[in-house]
């Protein structure tokens, strides 16, 4: 019984149910997508190269003459599909494309507004010498209250000298 509690307590994770959700609305998305391909897109790419139907391309090995690609497979010759691996390549390409769209705007959404370590940085305040945060207007250790100005003393670097103790 211990087994059953085990799989239950996998299954019922929230990241194996969104998988298979996932999996759910990926494999129905796939349908849509073939027929997209099958009945949308491709008809008019073989009307625009002289009515030609993609998936009923194929490369017979055989010297037997065969008019459609369902009479050389009821005939059990071997084939070269290639009109079906076009329509397989395109489908490919249009999912993928549909794919980079939704991980570009769910990485858009997830990047953080600003700079993510403006937290982090840090300034020394000109009167006490503390690290004080970068966006301080007032030093919490002397009180001092902080001027945003380019030109002033403040923002630039010092020089330090040390000197070494000699005796």
């Amino acid at each position: 019984m211990k087994i059953f509690t085990e799989f239950k307590e996998f299954a019922m994770r929230g990241n194996v149910i969104d998988m298979s959700v996932g999996v759910i609305i990926g494999t129905t998305f796939a349908k849509i997508v073939q027929s997209f391909v099958d009945d949308v897109l491709m008809p008019p790419f073989g009307l625009l190269f002289g009515k030609v139907d993609f998936s009923n391309l194929y490369i017979n090995l055989t010297s037997n003459h065969y008019s459609t690609l369902s009479e050389a497979r009821e005939a059990g010759v071997p084939t070269i599909n290639y009109g079906m691996f076009l329509n397989h390549a395109i489908h490919f390409l249009i999912v993928a494309f549909v794919l980079f769209l939704f991980v570009r705007q769910v990485n858009r959404i997830r990047r953080p507004s600003g700079d993510p370590l403006d937290h982090m940085k840090q300034k020394i305040c000109p009167f006490c010498f503390s690290n004080i945060p970068f966006k301080a207007t007032k030093c919490p250790n002397c009180t001092s209250e902080l001027t945003i100005d380019e030109s002033s003393e403040s923002r630039k670097t010092a020089k330090i000298t040390i000197k070494k103790r000699t005796g």
